[in-house]
Formats: structure tokens, C-alpha cells, sequence
């Protein structure tokens, strides 16, 4: 079960739009084929509802309601009210796996606390809705009240759920305890169906993993690129490498070629970056560097080993130094295992016909970027534009701007000086703002990076995070030049205040 759209979504500054949820969705089902997703939390915002919306809706026509979950609260139905006007059909119920959490978080008893779940597990089958449970803080429920554990798994075993969810919750486990413990909960209770859910604190999720499946556990929780609160939880990736090679009485489905296309969709949508050495997915891990390992792969393959980067859609490099055509747009998405609706594949297309015109070529790298662009910039609605503006920089002279703003059909011009052109054209846009009595959100972050391989005239992403009344939020965009990428990640910044 890969729940990069909702464990995932957790780690420190990512954000899914509606639209990336789906795409990402129809990747991992379709692409991939993982057999489940956990795709949200319920109740926690509009914007999150509307990706659930959205998602059921694709699944409901393709008929895999079934393989998408949504985490529910036990909170007197206020979670099963949320997941059927969204269309949801399976609830992993969020209750306590440790007397620790009962104790002091909830302050209940567990006889309190197993009345309350018998309840939400009754009205989630009252409405349709299929239950699978998630004992929080399991982990160190089995390391300090192991009694509560047991107590609580002979109640549960007796209601109509699915599947009992296991998670390490805080990362605390090291491999013979996860064998230990799932070991004595798969022998009392053979007939169910128990899931484990690694996080990777002390980077032992991948051998956590492995030892829950010598243990009899009967599915896994993973996702893409390992994303997740802390340290993250089992990557996806690692753990079908690990099942398909050391595990082989263990068969799984996922489509191995498709992993790495995957993650680096989710690495542009996210600006989450994938470690250079990480393993299967890093960009480093099939390039030898050095000569003798070059040479040794001339001579009957002596730096290979089973990890073949063909298996992940992949290459082997050979680095010379320090270190990369225009092609059919839609085979490139293929080759990258992309699908776009009609709309979104002519706004893609017109996207890439602007870039041709300042760049020679559009690559099969600059494509995530492109993506994630063009389905970032038309999730809200542009009612402020910047019609034109002309940057000067000359040796000798202070950088200056003059800006033409359209703000909500007026149209605005003004000039000023700055340290920079993106300085000046800021202070342009401040001086329009402070005409009107309006203030703009105070930049802390500019960030800049270019597709991996690309060279000097590569696209160029600008990622600048911004704080408005107390909240930070960040804005994106792309183009060959970097000031010219700050600017349109500007517009949008306009545009997203304005909503």
C-alpha cells in the first residue's frame, strides 16, 4: 500500500495541488500497479476534500474505489459524514496501539476507547464504507504494554474489519524486534490480515521491512522516495528491489521499469530532491565515476551486480570529468510513463512551442518540470497580470525596471532602480502595491535549479517561498532565463493573495 499522497504529504513543506494528487494516483495504480493507496487524511481542509473528490471520481469509471484509502478519526462520524460526500469507500481508522498514547493523550480506558471504535467501525459499514484499523505508536506498544497490545488486537479481531495496520509509528524498531513482535501477533491470530507501516528514523526501514515478511506480515505500507514525516517512511522503491531479489517465495506486481519516472514526478511536484546517492532512484547510483570501474565494466561486467539500471528505466553512465532534438511530445510522456488529459496535454504542448522559441531543444527531463508548471498555474484564477516590463543592466549602472501591471483590469506602470534585476523589479511592483494601499508578502527564500543533465541554455526553475499574514507558502517558475522564471513565480504569488 503506497501512501506517498497521505503519510508522505507529511513530510515538512510539501503540498499536493488537486490535480498533482491525480496524476500522482493514476501513476501508482496504472503505472506502477500498486495494489492499494492511501491517498488523504479526512477533515483536513476544502482543498484536500476536493482531491479526494476528484480522485473517486477517476476510480469510481476505472473500478478502483476499492484500492484507495482515506485516514479517518474516531470522532462520532464527523470522518464517515467527510468520506461519503467525497466518495470514499475505505477508512483506515486512527486509533491507539500503545497504553502510553491512550493514557495521556486520549486519558481514556482502553474498555472507553474499544466502545468508541466498535461504534465507528458499525456506522462506517452502515454507510458503505470498508474499515481497516491503524494502531498508533504499535511499536512501543509491544516494547512497554504489550498486554494492552493483545488485549486490544482479541477486541479487534472480533469486528468486521479488513485488515489491522502496524505502524512504527516513531521509528523506534531495529529488525529482530520487528521479527519478534510481528512473529507473536501473526502466530495468535493466523486467520487475519496485518499490515506493517516502517518509518526510517535509524534508517532501518528497508531491513524492517524484510524481517517483517520472515515474520508472515501480509502487506506493507511504502512511498515514493521514502517521503514521510522525520526521516520518512520504507520507500517504495528499496523495498521491491529488496522483495525481488532476496525474497523470492514473495511475489509482487510493481512494474520495476516504472519506478524511476515515477519518483522524479514526484520529486518536481514536491521540490523535495532526491538525494544524488540514493539508492535505485539517486542520479549517481549507475554512473562510475572512475576508470578502473570503467575499464572492469569492459572486461566481463566486474562492477556489475543485480541492481541492473535497465529493471528501473534506467541507464548506466559513465562520467567523463565532472559532468548531456526535439522529439514527439506524447512518446516522451510515454517513455516517462505520463498520462495527461486532453486539456492538460494542450497546455503542456502550447508550454513546450514557448520554450522551443528560447531554447534549441526541449529535453525528456525538462518534461516533469513543464508539467508541473503548467498544472500549478491553472489552479487558481489569474485576475492580476503583468503585462510587460523592460529589464536594464549596464556596467557602471544601478540595475532598473520599468513594469506594466494589470491589476484587476488597470492598468499600472512604474520604474525603479534596484541591486539586482529582480531587485528592481520588485521594488517596481512594491511601488504599484504601495499606490494602492496594498502590501505583498515579504520574500525569505529564492531558490534555483535546472533538470538533471541539462546544460547552459536549460530550463530553468525558480522556486521562491514567500510569508503572507504569518503563513508561508511557495510559488514556482520556469523558464530559460532565471529572472524571467522569478518574475512569472511572481505573478502567481500575485494571483494565489488574491484568491
Amino acid at each position: 500500500m503506497d501512501t506517498t499522497l497521505r503519510d508522505g504529504e507529511q513530510t515538512s513543506g510539501v503540498s499536493f495541488s488537486a490535480a498533482e494528487k491525480l496524476t500522482i494516483a493514476q501513476l501508482l495504480l496504472e503505472e506502477l500497479n500498486i495494489d492499494r493507496i492511501e491517498i488523504a487524511s479526512a477533515r483536513v481542509s476544502e482543498g484536500e476534500f476536493q482531491g479526494v473528490k476528484g480522485i473517486m471520481s477517476w476510480a469510481e469509471e476505472k473500478g478502483y474505489a476499492n484500492r484507495i484509502e482515506v485516514l479517518a478519526f474516531v470522532d462520532g462520524g464527523v470522518s464517515i459524514e467527510w468520506m461519503k460526500k467525497a466518495g470514499a469507500k475505505v477508512q483506515n481508522l486512527l486509533t491507539k496501539g500503545s497504553l502510553n498514547h491512550l493514557t495521556h493523550q486520549l486519558k481514556k480506558t482502553p474498555e472507553q476507547h474499544f466502545a468508541e471504535i466498535a461504534q465507528s467501525i458499525a456506522l462506517a459499514n452502515e454507510n458503505g464504507i470498508s474499515t481497516n484499523v491503524y494502531l498508533e505508536d504499535w511499536s512501543n506498544g509491544m516494547r512497554n504494554s504489550p498486554e494492552y497490545v493483545f488485549q486490544y488486537l482479541d477486541f479487534l479481531v472480533q469486528q468486521p474489519v479488513k485488515r489491522i495496520l502496524l505502524p512504527d509509528t516513531l521509528g523506534v524498531l531495529i529488525p529482530t524486534q520487528t521479527f519478534e513482535f510481528i512473529s507473536q501477533i501473526t502466530a495468535k491470530y493466523p486467520q487475519i490480515h496485518f499490515d506493517f507501516h516502517a518509518h526510517n528514523d535509524y534508517d532501518l526501514s528497508v531491513a524492517n521491512v524484510m524481517e517483517a515478511i520472515k515474520a508472515g506480515i501480509h502487506g506493507l505500507h511504502v512511498t515514493v522516495n521514502g517521503m514521510g514525516e522525520r526521516a520518512g517512511n520504507a520507500p517504495l522503491e528499496s523495498t521491491v528491489a529488496v522483495i525481488n531479489d532476496y525474497l523470492p517465495e514473495v511475489s509482487i506486481n510493481i512494474k520495476e521499469t516504472s519506478l524511476y519516472s515515477v519518483s522524479k514526478l514526484v520529486e518536481t511536484f514536491t521540490g523535495y530532491r532526491i538525494p544524488a546517492n540514493k539508492p535505485i532512484v539517486g542520479d549517481n547510483v549507475f554512473t562510475q565515476t572512475a576508470g578502473i570501474h570503467a575499464d572492469g565494466d569492459n572486461k566481463n561486467n566486474l562492477y556489475f551486480n543485480d541492481l541492473l539500471p535497465e529493471r528501473f528505466g534506467r541507464k548506466r553512465k559513465y562520467a567523463l570529468g565532472k559532468t548531456s532534438g526535439k522529439a514527439n511530445i506524447e512518446k516522451n510522456l510515454q517513455e516517462l510513463g505520463l498520462q495527461l488529459n486532453q486539456e492538460d496535454l494542450k497546455l503542456v504542448t502550447q508550454r513546450i512551442i514557448e520554450l522551443g522559441d528560447k531554447k534549441e531543444t526541449v529535453t525528456k527531463e525538462d518534461l516533469p518540470y513543464i508539467i508541473s508548471d503548467v498544472l500549478d498555474s491553472h489552479t487558481y484564477e489569474e485576475k492580476i497580470k503583468i503585462e510587460s516590463y523592460m529589464l536594464v543592466h549596464s556596467k557602471g549602472m544601478r540595475p532598473s525596471t520599468t513594469l506594466s501591471l494589470n491589476l484587476n483590469g488597470e492598468i499600472i506602470e512604474e520604474n525603479a532602480q534596484g541591486d539586482g534585476q529582480f531587485d528592481a523589479f520588485m521594488n517596481a511592483l512594491t511601488k504599484i502595491y504601495k499606490s494602492k494601499k496594498l502590501t505583498l508578502p515579504k520574500l525569505i527564500d529564492y531558490a534555483v535549479r535546472i533538470p538533471p543533465g541539462s546544460s547552459s541554455d536549460a530550463l530553468c526553475e525558480t522556486i521562491i517561498t514567500w510569508v503572507n499574514n504569518g503563513k508561508e507558502f511557495k510559488t514556482r517558475g520556469l523558464d530559460s532565463d532565471q529572472t524571467v522564471a522569478a518574475i512569472i513565480a511572481t505573478q502567481k504569488m500575485l494571483n494565489v493573495i488574491t484568491q
